[in-house]
């Protein structure tokens, strides 16, 4: 099996509809990624950002299911996975039954990637406490697991509650898609041991920290440091397999990019511990998007197990 690495697609450049946003789009970027070789697909979740936010370096993002879906139609064997998927923005079994349609369908190519995420004023906009969002985030992930048992269940949440209620299908995967813990802080690191299957970080060097508003991830040395607490606090809690590390947004590929340079940059990480990487291209047409993607599957992917 190849060593996985995602890409991020780029149908959120509403900036350029007549190349991103469009049915051929999805057909031609999805098909590209899934014949580079590339592991998995990524999407992003933000459905009603702030102006502010969007004004000083933030982006918008489609309804993810919808694209996910799309991307599912147009592939066979591409992982589809929200990165991330801001979990306490929606009532945890309407996400549950989107996630195991998605799942259903696609013969079992979710990852579900998700986070507290951190936008004040789109909280503010879903109606959701966003003091609450990490209470919340761990509280929905329990609340998805029960209803993914396919069993008669009973959970009572914040502002609803489920007396006696049943979800089928269940998921393809079992019992249920991956959950990708995401978020560098150390808070992340502990949801991921205790709730998740694999902690989802984000390279996030300091210069780009302030509009991401996350902890800093920026090197080798970081990612030493928080697996080094991951592992702790596995055996605090007497989890015996860690969750595995996928570490995303390591490498942005661009025209004139370097080969060896991106070869080189995954073998650090993955040699620090990483079970998968993410990258980017960046581009402003689909036509170069779909020539770098199959460039870096010919000289980076088809290389990494070498």
């Amino acid at each position: 099996m190849s060593y996985p690495v995602s890409i991020t697609f780029p149908f959120d450049s509403i900036h350029l509809p007549d190349e991103y946003l469009s049915m051929e789009a999805v057909r031609d970027i999805s098909t590209a990624a899934e014949a580079a070789g590339f592991t998995t697909g990524c999407v992003t979740d933000h459905p009603v950002p702030g102006s502010r936010w969007l004004d000083t370096g933030g982006h918008y993002a489609q309804d993810p299911f919808v694209m996910l879906s799309l991307i599912a139609a147009m592939t066979t064997k591409l992982r589809l996975q929200t990165n991330i998927l801001v979990l306490p923005y929606r009532n945890p079994f309407l996400t549950a039954r989107a996630v195991s349609s998605l799942d259903v369908f696609s013969r079992g190519r979710v990852s579900l990637g998700m986070g507290a995420g951190y936008l004040k004023a789109e909280y503010k906009a879903l109606g959701v406490d966003f003091d609450a969002r990490n209470a919340l985030m761990d509280e929905y992930i329990r609340a998805m697991k029960l209803a993914w048992t396919g069993e008669d269940f009973t959970f009572e949440g914040t502002g609803y509650s489920a007396p006696g209620n049943r979800m089928l299908p269940v998921p393809h995967q079992t019992p249920h898609p991956p959950l990708l813990i995401g978020g560098n802080s150390r808070l992340a690191i502990r949801r991921a041991v205790e709730l998740g299957d694999a902690w989802n970080p984000f390279f996030a060097p300091a210069g780009v920290v302030a509009t991401a508003r996350t902890a800093s991830i920026s090197d080798e040395e970081d990612v030493e440091t928080a697996m080094a607490y991951l592992r702790a606090h596995c055996e605090k809690v007497g989890r015996e397999t860690p969750p595995k590390l996928y570490l995303s947004g390591i490498y942005m590929i661009k025209p004139g990019y370097s080969p060896q340079e991106a070869i080189d940059r995954i073998g650090e990480y993955r040699g620090k511990g990483a079970d998968g990487v993410g990258v980017g291209i960046s581009v402003d047409n689909r036509a170069q998007w779909c020539e770098l993607a199959r460039d870096f599957g010919e000289n980076v992917l088809a290389k990494l197990d070498d």
